[in-house]
């Protein structure tokens, strides 16, 4: 097998869009198959992992042969990564230092239909109780597999886009 440098950016990007779903239908089958519901916090971090899945999967069926456009596809999904980082980074800490008073909030829909979209996510940011409760894999909690994957899927993209090697 050849190494992932002399892999093409259409196959590298395509690898990052199933990556990314890959995670959202982990995260499924962990619902529903091992009852962890999701908070507001993960719900937030599946819709990071899908626009950055959407954007991997368009840069790879484009498969762009200028730099600039490869570098607009890096940018993006550099900048979803981002977003998914900033969220899984919260989750984190709320884990670590959960609020004193646990209050359990309602869920997304609920949030936004009582605060409308822009105060349900600032709600969300401040999280409510049961964001803070730790479910773990593989001993790990999963907002810090989250924010691992985060990161590793945008250096992915950026390494991919930004790299010094020519990708075909």
């Amino acid at each position: 097998m050849t190494s992932p440098s002399n892999w093409s950016f259409r196959t590298r990007y395509l690898l990052g869009f199933l990556a990314s779903f890959g995670v959202i239908g982990f995260a499924v089958y962990l619902q529903e198959a091992r009852g962890l519901m999701p908070c507001s916090f993960c719900i937030l971090q599946r819709v990071a992992f899908a626009v950055l899945g959407v954007v991997f999967l368009i840069g790879g069926l484009h498969s762009p042969r200028s730099i600039g456009a490869r570098r607009v596809y890096g940018a993006l999904a550099g900048i979803a990564a981002l977003v998914g980082v900033g969220i899984a980074g919260r989750h984190v800490w709320v884990q670590v230092f959960p609020p004193e008073v646990s209050t359990c909030g309602g869920g997304l829909e609920f949030l936004a239909a009582v605060n409308g979209w822009s105060g349900a996510i600032r709600k969300v940011l401040t999280a409510s109780g049961d964001c803070s409760d730790v479910e773990y894999f593989l001993g790990i909690s999963i907002p810090v597999w989250a924010l691992a994957l985060f990161v590793l899927l945008g250096a992915w993209a950026l390494w991919t886009a930004f790299g010094k090697e020519r990708v075909r």
